[in-house]
């Protein structure tokens, strides 16, 4: 397999996860193409160092401007809170790299309309970080989507919970909170949580149309951990909005972070004319359906034990029976995207695709401010 030299910028829970996909990937799928975990960037010296010694990196730097200038690294994978997407994303590519970023893809809709130009004026493969696209039971409902075994869809329905920001002593900003840090996040859930359900509707259900939201933010000052005074809080706690899809199908999203008892609680339901599918990712690898052409007598839910050789990604694992799990979703992505570089053939979804996401995140908010229905054009 040749070479496929990785720089990461961030070294928080999303640089774990893509660095455990980069050293899993070719144990488990025939690639051309082998990651090796080059370098990695981070502002902290003493902690990037740790991390690339835990993780295997060859090499750290503590300014992604050097990561990005260095010969040896083909792909830039940005890990990095989302205020500095855009920097990053459009440097790599000028400099000719092929670029990974965590979602959302921007702070805002223009935001990633000028990293959408840049990669595509640099022609340079580039991939968004929305893995429930590669649980496989997801990828299935995808599939029996495209087989027509819904039908015409009439609804679709996500929500997304949490509850660990209720307590109002939490802070935000700094490494650990920056998600509660308006200037750095750009949103609260609808940005972070609402935006995995959003890609996810779109790739199995078409593009949105216009939408009417309501958000709230329950906890309206919280202590900045960075400055240590009392500072407004500008994200949104909850949010909440109906939709309609281009293609006439109608749905409803919903999350929070002040839902006790649910830590990532991501469910979603599709109702078509002939069938209906729900998944959730307490119970990842199991996808329900229910199908009016079964005889009377035996209709009803069903639940499909998805680790079968024939189903979405499992042959690559186990026997039938044995699952898999979240982490395996990013390794699945890294595979698609190798794969992507080999057919020459883009895996989804690109920066491209996530400026459709932004769009809709971005009318949910304007939605919430004005009281009205809004395009996502």
């Amino acid at each position: 397999m040749k070479p496929l030299n990785i720089g990461l910028v961030g070294y928080g829970f999303m640089g774990r996860t893509h660095s455990n996909a980069y050293r899993q990937v070719s144990n488990f799928f025939p690639l051309e193409y082998r990651p090796v975990l080059k370098a990695v960037s981070g502002r902290d010296a003493a902690k990037v160092k740790a991390f690339a010694d835990n993780w295997g990196y060859e090499s750290i730097e503590t300014d992604w401007r050097k990561l990005i200038a260095r010969k040896d690294i083909d792909v830039i994978d940005i890990a990095t809170p989302n205020n500095l997407h855009a920097e990053i994303a459009i440097a790599a590519a000028q400099a000719g790299k092929m670029v990974l970023c965590e979602k959302p893809l921007a702070m805002n809709t223009p935001e990633a309309l000028k990293m959408v130009e840049a990669v595509e004026k640099a022609k340079v493969p580039n991939m968004v970080w929305y893995n429930y696209r590669r649980v496989p039971a997801v990828a299935l409902a995808k599939q029996l989507i495209d087989e027509g075994k819904l039908g015409k869809i009439f609804h679709y329905r996500a929500k997304f919970l949490q509850d660990w920001t209720i307590n109002a002593d939490v802070p935000q900003g700094g490494a650990g909170t920056w998600r509660l840090d308006v200037n750095v996040a750009g949103s609260g859930v609808t940005g972070d949580l609402l935006a995995h359900c959003i890609d996810t509707a779109l790739w199995l259900n078409g593009g949105i149309d216009k939408v009417t939201a309501m958000t709230e933010t329950f906890v309206k000052e919280r202590k900045h951990s960075e400055t240590g005074k009392m500072e407004k809080v500008g994200i949104d706690d909850a949010s909440a909005f109906l939709a309609r899809f281009k293609n006439g199908s109608l749905a409803t999203f919903e999350s929070t972070r002040y839902a006790r008892g649910h830590k990532a609680l991501y469910t979603l339901e599709i109702n078509g004319e002939n069938a209906s599918l729900a998944w959730d990712l307490h119970d990842l690898h199991r996808l329900q359906m229910f199908d009016h052409a079964d005889k009377g007598y035996v209709r009803g839910w069903r639940s499909i034990h998805v680790t079968d050789g024939d189903q979405p990604y499992m042959k690559h694992w186990w026997v039938p029976g044995l699952q898999i799990g979240y982490e395996e979703s990013f390794v699945h992505q890294v595979a698609d995207f190798i794969q992507g570089l080999s057919s020459g053939k883009p895996a989804n979804p690109t920066f491209r695709d996530g400026l459709e996401t932004d769009k809709v995140t971005d009318a949910v908010l304007k939605s919430a401010r004005t009281g009205q229905w809004e395009s996502c054009q």
